[in-house]
């Protein structure tokens, strides 16, 4: 009877995050991996399977967290297809500014590599976008990102206490 107790605890704490929205471990894990040995040169870097959990589970919630900055972002433009600006506008709002310009070589690589391709934010949407910011006035923070402020303010000052 214990057994069966042991296996049903294991099971819920295991599947707390739905497959879908699961990062590749692998992935994961080899990131995590190349990043440790470029600091640590001197060995082998091996990651715990707790550890590596704790990466894909973190780097899941960023990823929440900047997609929905973006998304109300790019809501407030009156738009529905996210633009690589949002991100960074998104990564400035949530304190990341660091990541922007290092982001911004990365994606003008890829765009170099990958001419035929066509982002949403290039052409005559981004004309159309510069008029409507121009003849409107800025628009005030959505609910969802006043939320999220509440939250992350609230969560700095627990953790000064």
């Amino acid at each position: 009877m214990a057994e069966k107790d042991k296996d049903k605890e294991k099971e819920l704490t295991e599947k707390v995050v739905p497959d879908a929205e699961e990062l590749p471990k692998t992935i994961v894990r080899r990131v995590v991996k190349e990043k440790l040995s470029q600091l640590a040169t001197d060995s082998e870097i091996s990651v715990l399977r707790d550890s590596l959990q704790a990466f894909c589970e973190s780097a899941r919630i960023f990823i929440h967290y900047l997609s929905a900055t973006a998304n109300d972002i790019c809501r407030e433009s009156n738009r529905q297809i996210i633009n690589a600006e949002d991100v960074f506008k998104a990564l400035e709002e949530i304190e990341f500014a660091e990541f922007i310009s290092p982001l911004r070589a990365c994606l003008e690589e890829f765009r170099q590599k990958n001419p035929g391709r066509k982002s949403a934010s290039s052409g005559s949407s981004k004309a159309k976008d510069t008029n409507k910011k121009a003849k409107r006035k800025p628009p005030a923070q959505s609910e969802g990102r006043k939320k999220r402020r509440e939250v992350e303010s609230n969560r700095d000052e627990d953790d000064a206490d």
